[in-house]
């Protein structure tokens, strides 16, 4: 690929990054949705596969657990291979292998599937990142990504309630077929208007730097996994954890020193990048990622709501999600990345301690207030993240960024749901109830608050110019 110049994209034409975003944003929609909907319906396909509901958690272990393993490789191959080719290869595999998930005969088939699954969706997130990054002048980088963002935050809200629909009315079936067209739409999409692309000089494959960076992530995700469904007990988990710290302390190591490695490093030398990444980032993205967790539980276990009433609510966050798109752009024009995250994450923390306070007998306006009131800050700080994250990296890093981005965007997630539901074990156990309690969540929303309100204030440490290029945000004197 011809190098793109840092203010430049190719071809030259804002019109052409947003529909490439848009199109972008249709491939992770119907990922992320396969990866909340199949929650739902994993009774009725145990029942199907003649099989407890509990061993069908392999399917999303699995599932997991590819990705782990190949989205380490998503850059190189990238480069190697073009962006736009492995994207199509990406939806294809997953669109494939969604039809397989739901042909699926017996257990043995939908876990050969669901790790097929798993290898498409590794490669598509980075990838998909990379042609977004390749695509749109820095002018344009914001608007970009508010478009890839918005599945992040409507999938996992929607995702539930679509598969309980589709489970209880159809059968678990279709929550993989609805996959097909969307699959078929992107292919085409992507073929017929994403431009080729691909590295003039590819990098030999580490194989060292693919061997521990996949082992290293596929023990760490997995021990995090595993937090918020201990039945086996603490030392697998713990033996998971250690064993992924240390084999990623040797990654970063061999990383740092190989003349060709798979992830460059360097972009963690990049402001903007490592704060929104990787330090407070990732601390602030825990908090992002345990509310949608803690939300359906409160309103189910400790408001005693039907799943239909407790999505009605939900439905409100996310509303707030969505809504909050149309402001982002100008607010962050406005005052800028760092005004925004320090000042827009202390509202999204007070939001999320705001829910301890919250009960049966509060009254439901106000209830869904709060929600819109979580969505919307959630939202703003979910696109000002990913936007400034890749704000001034150089294009030699786009493809390393992006799957670095990827990686610890995984550890966060389920680190989110590892924290939220430790949480609410220990507080079940200190108590020594029998079952969770309303009280149990409100310790878990005020600690999961905290800990956004830390990372929050760590972004004072920008600058006031971070991220003025994207956000067009110039700083008074």
């Amino acid at each position: 690929m011809t190098a793109i110049p840092e203010n430049e994209a190719l071809p030259e034409s804002a019109t052409q990054a947003r529909r490439v975003a848009l199109i972008v944003a249709v491939a992770f929609f119907m990922q992320l949705l396969d990866s909340t909907i199949i929650s739902t319906s994993l009774p009725q396909m145990g029942e199907s596969f003649g099989v407890p509901a509990v061993a069908m958690s392999i399917g999303i272990t699995v599932y997991m657990l590819t990705m782990a393993v190949f989205v380490p490789l998503s850059g190189w191959l990238a480069d190697r291979f073009g962006a736009r080719n492995i994207f199509l290869v990406a939806i294809a595999l997953f669109t494939l292998a969604s039809i397989a998930c739901g042909v699926s005969q017996n257990l043995t088939q939908f876990v050969a599937a669901r790790a097929v699954q798993g290898l498409g969706s590794a490669l598509m997130t980075p990838v998909g990142r990379i042609l977004v990054l390749r695509n749109a002048p820095k002018s344009e980088l914001l608007n970009a990504t508010a478009l890839i963002t918005w599945p992040a935050l409507f999938a996992p809200v929607i995702g539930p309630v679509l598969g309980g629909f589709i489970t209880t009315y159809l059968s678990w079936h279709w929550n993989f077929f609805i996959n097909i067209p969307l699959g078929v739409a992107g292919l085409a999409l992507v073929a017929r208007f994403i431009p080729g692309d691909r590295e003039s000089e590819t990098k030999p494959l580490d194989w060292p730097g693919f061997f521990l960076t996949s082992v290293g992530l596929a023990c760490l995700l997995y021990g995090l996994e595993r937090i918020a469904h201990a039945e086996d007990g603490a030392l697998p988990t713990i033996a998971l954890l250690a064993a992924g710290i240390l084999v990623g302390w040797l990654a970063v190591r061999h990383l740092a020193r190989a003349k060709n490695p798979l992830v460059d490093l360097t972009a963690f030398k990049v402001q903007t990048f490592a704060l929104s990444t990787l330090s407070a980032g990732t601390i602030f993205r825990i908090a992002i990622n345990a509310t949608p967790f803690l939300l359906p539980l409160l309103f189910q276990v400790g408001f005693g709501l039907t799943p239909v009433d407790a999505g009605m609510m939900i439905l409100a966050y996310f509303l707030g999600n969505l809504g909050m798109k149309a402001v982002t752009t100008p607010t962050l024009k406005r005052f800028g990345f760092r005004s925004v995250l320090v000042v827009n994450g202390v509202i999204a923390s007070l939001s999320i301690m705001a829910c301890a306070a919250i009960s049966p007998q509060t009254p439901q306006a106000l209830v869904v207030a709060l929600m819109l009131i979580a969505g919307l800050s959630r939202s703003m700080q979910f696109t000002a993240l990913n936007t400034l994250a890749f704000a001034d990296v150089t294009s030699s890093q786009r493809s390393s960024a992006a799957t670095l981005s990827s990686m610890l965007q995984q550890v966060a997630m389920l680190f989110g749901v590892a924290v939220a539901a430790a949480l609410l074990n220990l507080s079940q156990i200190a108590r020594s109830g029998p079952i969770l309690d309303l009280v149990d969540f409100r310790l878990a929303f005020l600690a999961i608050g905290a800990i956004g309100l830390a990372a929050s204030f760590r972004f004072l440490t920008l600058p006031a110019t971070a991220g003025a290029e994207v956000s067009g945000h110039l700083p008074r004197n």
